[in-house]
């Protein structure tokens, strides 16, 4: 009778956690941002002499990830996300994307942990872009 209560209790807590997971959406139907449109600035700045690309569209079981770059000349001064999986933790992923590729100036960054799948497609799209745009 005394191992009841303390089972019971783990029992209670273990449940807790899994009774308010929510799951991501594998079919395709995951929200994404507002398209280019959206009221979201780029990061960085861009003049008017700025040629703006955007990257090909990666799905990923988590929702599509577009990236829009913006060249002054061969730097790249802003980078803004035209679509994304409406995660956390890719809420919380895109400003160190866009900071990194800012700083190094390239798709070559970091994957930012916590958000391996939308860090992969970002830099993906992020290098098609960079790739379209040429020397």
């Amino acid at each position: 009778m005394k191992r009841v209560l303390p089972v019971l209790a783990l029992t209670v807590i273990g449940v807790i956690p899994v009774w308010r997971y929510a799951p991501s959406h594998g079919d395709g139907s995951t929200t994404v941002t507002a398209p280019p449109s959206a009221p979201s600035p780029p990061a960085g700045t861009s003049g008017p002499g700025a040629v703006v690309l955007a990257g090909p569209v990666i799905d990923t079981e988590k929702g599509p990830v577009q990236v829009e770059v913006a060249f002054e000349g061969d730097t790249i001064s802003a980078v803004r996300m035209l679509r994304q999986p409406d995660h956390p933790q890719t809420h919380a992923a895109v400003p160190t994307l866009i900071e990194d590729t800012l700083r190094l100036q390239g798709a070559d960054i970091d994957t930012v942990s916590g958000a391996t799948i939308t860090s992969d497609a970002y830099k993906d799209s992020l290098q098609a872009a960079i790739d379209a745009k040429g020397n």
